[in-house]
């Protein structure tokens, strides 16, 4: 899919916004075009069209949603930063998990905040993430201090994603090409650290504490 230009630019700070719902996309891209100084200059559906889009129209400021087709809003983002660190990134989610906070800001992303954000406060946010500074939702970075890291080794996180949509062990281990018996003991693992009696219950913990995507 060719990514949408809105836009031909004003000579404002150029933003691209990445979300899969149109209808969202549509609306952001209206509120932050009655901004003088912002300037919507294209917009994609799915995550695996962020860099593309951004190597094509060059904005000084990407604004990602987290769950998209392609890749992951997250994914995306730490793409984008290798290969176009002077893009300033901003992530703008229904997503408020301490999880995904932390993993975005290992992307290296400038802004994180909730998609109830008011459009003037979210034009506020793009504007000091321009002039260089990060910018967290409070109650968000407050969830996040409290509830800490990940417990989870990358691998008992692979396995537990793979597991949630309730596969059998043979089907797991086949799909990420492990025996049965690594399987069982790095879900056996995951449930013990997250206090779960199945592992059905270990994913839902760890998909709502952001853990897993």
């Amino acid at each position: 899919m060719t990514p949408e230009t809105t836009t031909a630019s004003t000579g404002g700070i150029r933003i691209l916004l990445a979300d899969d719902q149109a209808l969202v996309r549509g609306a952001l891209a209206t509120l932050l075009g009655l901004e003088d100084d912002l300037d919507v200059i294209a917009q994609v559906g799915r995550g695996d069209e962020v860099l593309p889009a951004a190597e094509q129209h060059r904005p000084d400021i990407a604004l990602l949603d987290v769950e998209m087709p392609g890749v992951d809003g997250l994914t995306a983002a730490a793409q984008l930063r290798r290969a176009l660190p002077d893009v300033r990134i901003v992530i703008v989610t229904t997503f408020g998990r301490a999880g995904y906070l932390s993993r975005a800001l290992a992307a290296g992303v400038a802004g994180y905040v909730v998609k109830d954000t008011p459009a003037s406060e979210l034009a506020d946010v793009v504007r000091r993430v321009m002039k260089g500074e990060t910018v967290i939702d409070a109650a968000l970075a407050t969830d996040a201090l409290t509830a800490g890291p990940s417990p989870l080794t990358p691998r008992e996180t692979e396995v537990l994603a793979a597991a949630r949509d309730g596969g059998t062990i043979s089907d797991v281990a086949r799909a990420l090409h492990l025996s049965e018996g690594t399987t069982r003991n790095h879900l056996s693992s995951a449930m013990q650290k997250l206090e779960a009696r199945t592992r059905a219950d270990a994913a839902r913990i760890a998909q709502e504490r952001g853990w897993l995507l």
